[in-house]
């Protein structure tokens, strides 16, 4: 049997190959023999896990599947009465004092993919000593069968009521009570649909939601906020008139956006509009933490203002790890992961798009004259990816592409630029001496490498690109 592995966020695997009830059972299993531990709960309390789910394919089966495992094992669970964002999931665990969380999403994956993430009782992603010690008890945890449980130790709850009205108290609703904007929400068929309109309830902004049916296919495209997935978006906007376009994932937790006029802003501008907007508006202060993968956009922003940058691996787990110990300010993955201080330490794709409106009535500017404005001050960046997918490799691939990786290290130069650093803690970044940079990592949650490039000019910034795909191809595709 193969092992199950946590990665960059959580368990993911295909529906019905890897992903199964059986293995399903088994990590809600481990998950309970961990949380059981008087050294992984507060001191005489009762272990209480929340469960919560998406609208992908069988989602809401997996979480009973969860809740009765978890309760045959003497834990007090929280279902989730409905399908909800991740960060809805991530605030109740805090907001009840529970023990920890199981969410059951595969994010922005393939409609085949499902998975399972854990987040701890500050509401935060399981960090990978806590996965790490669920991996090792899968073996070992055992499955009561037949699984039978007290009735009331499973109770079915409305998970995003409180979730609702704390978005309500940390944005301005005041401001946004005067302001008339028109916005597009894009929830590319997931969880998080209807929320950004409950909260906003009250208010003259009119939103306009597509993409918010239950449709677990996605529509055939993978629910994650990329330019090459938001034909459908782009459409809508060019067929009204619209201050604002927010996309989200499938899970709610990541964000991408259009201006007015359509033009898509990247999701590292979005976290550098909104660093600017809660230091320069909202008068805020504290920390700015990005990973590895992330813009020197946000370098020279956090020099500009003043503020100390962290720097982690990809994935939000270290970044929730910094925001528990640290006075952190904003939080934010190249992916479009946001996370806020004052809140929960994870992202939330939902409240960043509030702060995004709340920086407009802000300024009462539009959102394309902020964007130009932030540019014109700080550089503008040329930020692409692209992903090398790896099914169907030769048997050894894996070890060559782990060496193909570290030997990119031995590049001198790129394309005729001196390489002046070299980071090596996630992957491999090679930086030139004009500010370009080219990055080679394998993902943490699919068969792929990612190819990251960026420079203050398009043109070097794909000639980059395409040379990171042809150095890594060679002898491995």
């Amino acid at each position: 049997m193969e092992k199950i592995k946590f990665g960059t966020d959580g368990w993911r695997g295909i529906i019905s190959n890897d992903f199964t009830f059986d293995n399903v059972r088994r990590v809600a299993a481990a998950i309970a023999d961990y949380f059981n531990q008087p050294t992984n709960k507060p001191t005489n309390q009762q272990t209480k896990i929340a469960v919560g789910y998406d609208t992908r394919f069988l989602s809401d089966v997996y979480a009973r599947i969860v809740s009765e495992v978890l309760a045959s094992k003497g834990i007090t669970v929280i279902l989730s009465d409905r399908a909800i964002p991740t960060p809805a999931l991530s605030f109740a665990v805090k907001h009840k004092h529970l023990t920890a969380g199981v969410m059951i999403t595969a994010s922005h994956n393939p409609a085949s993919y499902n998975g399972i993430k854990i987040k701890i009782s500050s509401g935060g992603a399981a960090p990978p000593e806590v996965t790490r010690e669920v991996e090792k008890r899968i073996p070992r945890s055992r499955i009561p069968y037949p699984i039978s449980c007290i009735p009331d130790s499973i109770i079915k709850a409305n998970l995003t009521r409180d979730y609702i009205k704390f978005l309500r108290s940390y944005i301005n609703l005041s401001l946004l009570k005067k302001a008339r904007f028109c916005v597009l929400v894009d929830v590319m068929y997931g969880s998080g649909s209807g929320f950004i309109a409950d909260v906003l309830s009250g208010t003259k902004i009119r939103l306009d939601f597509i993409r918010n049916q239950i449709n677990p296919s996605f529509g055939g495209l993978r629910p994650e906020p990329v330019l090459e997935n938001l034909k459908p978006t782009i459409a809508e906007l060019k067929n009204r008139q619209y201050d604002l376009g927010l996309v989200l994932d499938g899970d709610a937790d990541r964000i991408a956006a259009f201006s007015g006029r359509g033009e898509f802003i990247h999701p590292q501008k979005i976290l550098g509009l909104l660093i600017l907007h809660l230091v320069r508006n909202r008068g805020m202060s504290g920390g700015v933490v990005k990973t590895i993968a992330g813009t020197t956009l946000i370098d020279k922003i956090i020099l500009g203002l003043g503020l100390k940058l962290y720097e982690t691996p990809v994935g939000f787990k270290y970044i929730s790890e910094l925001m528990e110990k640290e006075d952190i300010l904003v939080g934010g993955e190249e992916a479009g992961g946001i996370g806020f201080k004052g809140y929960i330490p994870e992202r939330d794709g939902s409240l960043a798009g509030l702060l995004l409106l709340e920086a407009m009535a802000y300024q009462n500017k539009p959102m394309l004259k902020i964007l130009n404005e932030m540019e014109q001050e700080f550089g503008r960046y040329y930020y692409l990816r692209e992903d090398i997918h790896l099914s169907g490799l030769k048997s050894g691939a894996s070890g060559i592409i782990s060496s193909k990786i570290k030997k990119f290290k031995a590049q001198k130069e790129l394309l005729g630029r001196d390489v002046i650093q070299i980071k090596d803690f996630d992957g491999v970044k090679l930086i030139c001496e004009d500010e370009s940079w080219l990055m080679l990592r394998s993902s943490g949650t699919e068969p792929l490498v990612r190819v990251y490039a960026e420079a203050r000019g398009l043109v070097r910034a794909k000639q980059l690109l395409n040379f990171g795909k042809e150095v890594f191809s060679r002898d491995v595709i």
